[in-house]
C-alpha cells in the first residue's frame, strides 16, 4: 500500500523575526508537519533553537511537530523537547550509543520515535530496532546547514530502507536539498515524508501554497 506523501517544512528557513506568523503560514499552505531542526553546534556545526522556542510557538499550529535533534547528548534532552510540545522526535543513530533504550524512552514519554542516519552511514543497524521505530530519515545532505544540494548517492539507501521494512508501518522521510525537481526521485524510491527548508520558504508567504503543491505533485 502506497502511503500518502507528506510535506513538513522546516522551519530552518523561515523568517526567525515573526516565526509564529511563518508557521502558521505554513500551517494554512497546506504543510502536513512542521519540521525542527535543531542543532546543537557540537555534532553538527551550527546553533539554531531549543525547548522555549518550541514552546513559543506550538500554540500557532495544530499540525505535526517533527523535531530532529542533531545533537549529541539527546538522552538527557527528551523530556525536554516532548514537553515543549514535540510530537515526534528523531535522534541520531551516530549520537546514541544506546539506540534501543533511546527509542524506547520517546515512546514510553509519548512521542513518534524516530532514527536519523547522516549520508555515510550504512542502514545496517536498523534491522535490530525496527519494532521500536515509527519513522527513519535519511539525510540527504551533510546535517548543520540549510540550503545544501542534494546526494543522489542516498536515493539508493532510501530504496533499501523501503525494502528492509516491508509491510511496518515506518514513515521514511528525506531531508536535505529536496525540490521539486528531484521530490519525484525521492517519493519513487521509497520516501514519503519530503523536508524541505528553502524550496518551500522562498519567495515568501504568497508562495508557500504553490510551493508545497509543487513538491507535492
Amino acid at each position: 500500500m502506497t502511503k500518502q506523501t507528506l510535506i513538513a517544512p522546516s522551519i530552518l528557513s523561515a523568517d526567525f523575526s515573526k516565526l509564529g506568523e511563518e508557521i502558521t503560514s505554513i500551517d494554512k499552505a497546506g504543510a502536513d508537519w512542521i519540521h525542527l531542526d535543531v542543532m546543537d553546534g557540537h555534532f553538527v556545526p551550527n546553533l539554531t533553537f531549543g525547548p522555549p522556542i518550541i514552546k513559543a510557538v506550538r500554540g500557532t499550529s495544530d499540525k505535526f511537530f517533527d523535531a530532529h535533534l542533531m545533537v549529541s547528548n539527546p538522552d538527557v534532552l527528551l523530556d525536554d523537547y516532548i514537553g515543549a510540545g514535540c510530537d515526534g522526535v528523531t535522534v541520531h543513530i551516530e549520537a546514541c550509543t544506546h539506540l534501543d533504550r533511546t527509542l524506547s524512552a520517546i515512546r514510553e514519554k509519548g512521542a513518534r520515535a524516530g532514527v536519523s542516519l547522516n549520508p555515510h552511514t550504512s542502514i545496517e543497524g536498523l534491522s535490530y530496532v525496527l519494532d521500536r521505530l515509527d519513522l527513519i530519515l535519511v539525510m540527504s545532505v551533510n546535517p548543520g546547514f540549510g540550503g545544501q544540494s542534494f546526494l543522489r548517492s542516498q536515493l539508493a539507501k532510501i530504496a533499501a530502507i523501503k525494502e528492509l521494512i516491508g509491510d511496518r508501518p515506518i514513515d521514511i522521510q528525506v531531508d536535505g536539498g529536496v525540490t521539486a525537481d528531484n521530490a519525484g526521485e525521492v517519493i519513487g524510491a521509497g520516501a514519503n515524508v519530503l523536508v524541505a527548508g528553502s524550496a518551500v520558504f522562498k519567495g515568501g508567504p504568497d508562495h508557500y501554497e504553490a510551493n508545497i503543491a509543487a513538491l507535492r505533485a
